[in-house]
């Protein structure tokens, strides 16, 4: 499936209360791998940027004087992530922003989830780690991402470092095959397992020794006494 990851910055916190997107970045993943695409705009908001959203991400009102609006870049937009699976970061809050867009830019071109479907990580984090801290700055830290470059907010680099996390926390295998050849797990080759020859008759059998034997059987007998039962190591022994 082709991917898409996603993040936005915004003039403020609430499209209701007339916020707007002021930039947009995107890298495209194939296979679990980035392929190399991204898609990245600043946008002119036609509004002030709040003071709370100037300290996140540093994108002031002049920088953005001289860029495209929404409008202009929209057909764009919507052909980078068309039948691709969007992966964002607390989903609704960028796919709140973007509809609101698309309904001010034109009706007729739908929802965002006309056009795609979207996983939400923070979703998928809180479940993996309940009650812990799941922004994704936390999610570098517990993932061992480095995101020590990341002094403000921005929203290509993020989507960058949510690439990252996102491969960290989904784990498993890149492709599958189950005809004996390589199968590739987190950006690493593993080998087929080779069977070993049936004939064992020149293995090596290396037994314990009288002091191993007495030292296994000390170590059992303070299991069983610290846990109050015969450990089933020794309760097979018995058995057997």
């Amino acid at each position: 499936m082709r991917q898409v990851v996603l993040d936005t910055e915004t003039t403020g916190l609430e499209p209701e209360a007339g916020h707007r997107i002021i930039e947009i970045g995107a890298v495209e993943l194939s296979n679990r791998q980035l392929t190399g695409r991204v898609f990245h705009q600043y946008l002119q908001p036609d509004r002030e940027i709040d003071e709370g959203a100037l300290e996140v991400h540093g994108i002031t009102a002049e920088f953005l004087a001289d860029k495209p609006r929404f409008a202009d870049i929209v057909d764009e937009f919507l052909e980078f992530v068309k039948d691709a699976e969007l992966i964002i970061h607390n989903a609704p809050f960028d796919v709140g922003f973007i509809n609101h867009e698309l309904t001010l830019c034109d009706s007729k071109r739908g929802r965002l989830e006309d056009h795609c479907s979207i996983f939400d990580t923070l979703v998928l984090a809180r479940q993996l780690h309940p009650g812990a801290r799941n922004n994704l700055d936390a999610l570098c830290k517990r993932y061992e991402i480095d995101g020590s470059h990341r002094e403000l907010h921005g929203a290509l680099l993020d989507s960058e470092i949510l690439a990252d996390v996102y491969l960290a926390m989904t784990g498993g295998q890149v492709t599958l095959s189950l005809g004996g050849e390589t199968v590739e797990q987190n950006d690493q080759t593993v080998r087929p397992v080779k069977r070993i020859d049936s004939d064992r008759s020149s293995l090596r059998i290396i037994k314990a020794s009288e002091s191993e034997v007495k030292q296994h059987s000390d170590y059992l007998q303070k299991l069983a006494k610290s846990s109050g039962s015969k450990s089933v190591w020794e309760a097979l022994t018995e058995r057997g």
